[in-house]
């Protein structure tokens, strides 16, 4: 029986034909590609030097990975996440300590460090998954706990999103008004897609304008095009990735790791939401001890070569559910394109050659898209805000993150050794610690699927 392409569930892409199945991995590819580079794009507009190429290859070899991991089960691709933005902010504005005279490149490599250990905890998840069960691990992790974190990371960066924004107010609104078009009255691939076309429509305004003798002052005042080509024209067209091998300090690592617990809950989110859409439970087969695995394994190896953090994407998600083709091939498809990609110097140069103001308009919708899916998160959940123990871990957790990110954070001496503890790892800390002390933790995983979903920061 011949199946219709977008109409009826297939499982085997191959009996589409190679052509076909070809152009079902572009498209995941599009799904990711605006999401996947925007985020070292972002991580350099704080000052630290994240490679676009090393970005696309971990993003590809880390897919592969998990699809190891899960037995070629599991239709997932593994891009960038944002849950780590947070991080990156606070390592480039860190001046505490030996980082007071740290360079930029060396805090990326700490902060890598960091990735690694968070991609570690992962796997220590997976064993605890396994040996005790979901429900008993994931008490301690409530949305009580993990619904203010995410509201944290976006709230932490938004004066960013302000800052690039400011440098052309006018070319930040059309990337703000595509994203928004795209999101809210697109149908199809382009619902799924409203970051990719952001940029890019944008990035078309702003060429025209640059063609028609637009200029912006640079950070000394002198007059420059809205588009500078220059790095473009002297780039190779092939060429090997930037490597940065990661380094470890227990500041750092205080930064970064406790990020982990949003980004996991981003994780079964996403495996909450394929196994929806593919109609297959992946929570039960291969299981989320083998799709943590993956993912943390993906992390770490990133991590310790200079790529950012990986998760799994609901973009991807989407484009599952728009062409109702459920292979993993067809992603493993993707993950080979990636890996081609990120061995262009020149692409990674047209990527870099994008306005800052576009970064702050789509940061704009971006952030505030990361706070308002902690608000899902505690409201799908049906968190009970008329408990008072509930009302006091919000409470600290938003005095911690956004009060002792303000002050610098806490820093103190063991040893020989100077630790910084940022505002967003105070403030996990916090409320893991008040959660397993105070009583009336009622909450269940795994009763509700829409709750469980509502953690997935790639669902805009």
């Amino acid at each position: 029986m011949n199946k219709k392409l977008g109409h009826d569930a297939i499982y085997d892409a191959r009996e589409l034909g190679v052509p076909r199945m070809l152009l079902l991995g572009l498209q995941h590819l599009f799904a990711m590609f605006g999401a996947t580079v925007l985020v070292p794009i972002l991580v350099q507009g704080y000052g630290l030097p994240l490679s676009i190429q090393t970005t696309l290859l971990f993003a590809g070899l880390g897919t592969l990975l998990f699809h190891v991991c899960t037995k070629l089960k599991v239709p997932a691709f593994l891009g960038s996440s944002f849950a780590y933005l947070g991080g990156f902010q606070a390592m480039a504005t860190l001046n505490a300590g030996r980082y007071a005279t740290m360079s930029d490149s060396d805090k990326l490599a700490y902060a890598m460090g960091g990735i690694v250990v968070a991609g570690l905890l992962y796997l220590v998840l997976a064993l605890l998954f396994k040996l005790v069960g979901a429900q008993k691990v994931m008490r301690f992790f409530p949305p009580i706990v993990t619904g203010p974190m995410i509201i944290l990371i976006g709230l932490n960066l938004a004066g960013t999103a302000v800052s690039n924004a400011s440098t052309c107010w006018w070319l930040a609104l059309v990337a703000i008004g595509i994203i928004i078009v795209a999101n809210i009255w697109g149908k199809g691939m382009v619902k799924i897609i409203p970051i990719l076309l952001g940029v890019v429509g944008s990035y078309l305004v702003a060429l025209v304008a640059t063609l028609c003798g637009a200029q912006l002052p640079d950070a000394n005042g002198v007059m420059q095009p809205l588009i500078n080509f220059s790095a473009v024209k002297s780039a190779s067209f092939v060429g090997l990735q930037q490597f940065v091998l990661a380094k470890f300090d227990l500041t750092a690592i205080l930064v970064m790791a406790p990020i982990a617990i949003a980004a996991m809950m981003e994780h079964i989110g996403d495996i909450s939401a394929i196994s929806s859409t593919t109609g297959k439970n992946f929570i039960a087969d291969p299981g989320l001890h083998r799709t943590l695995l993956g993912d943390g394994l993906a992390t770490a190896l990133a991590g310790a070569f200079g790529g950012p953090a990986n998760t799994t994407y609901g973009e991807n998600t989407g484009v599952l559910a728009l062409s109702k083709v459920y292979d993993p091939r067809v992603v493993r498809l993707a993950a080979v394109y990636a890996i081609i990609l990120s061995f262009s110097p020149k692409f990674d140069a047209l990527v870099n050659s994008i306005p800052t103001a576009i970064v702050g308009g789509v940061s704009f919708i971006l952030y505030g898209m990361i706070s308002a899916v902690g608000v899902r998160n505690v409201v799908e959940n049906r968190v009970d805000l008329t408990k008072s123990r509930n009302l006091i871990i919000a409470a600290v957790i938003f005095v911690c993150g956004l009060g002792f990110s303000a002050t610098g954070g806490i820093t103190f001496t063991v040893g020989s050794a100077s630790i910084t503890l940022t505002g967003l790892a105070i403030a996990a800390l916090a409320g893991v610690i008040l959660n397993a002390v105070l009583p009336g933790n009622d909450y269940r995983f795994g009763t509700d699927p829409v709750g469980d979903k509502s953690a997935d920061l790639g669902s805009y």
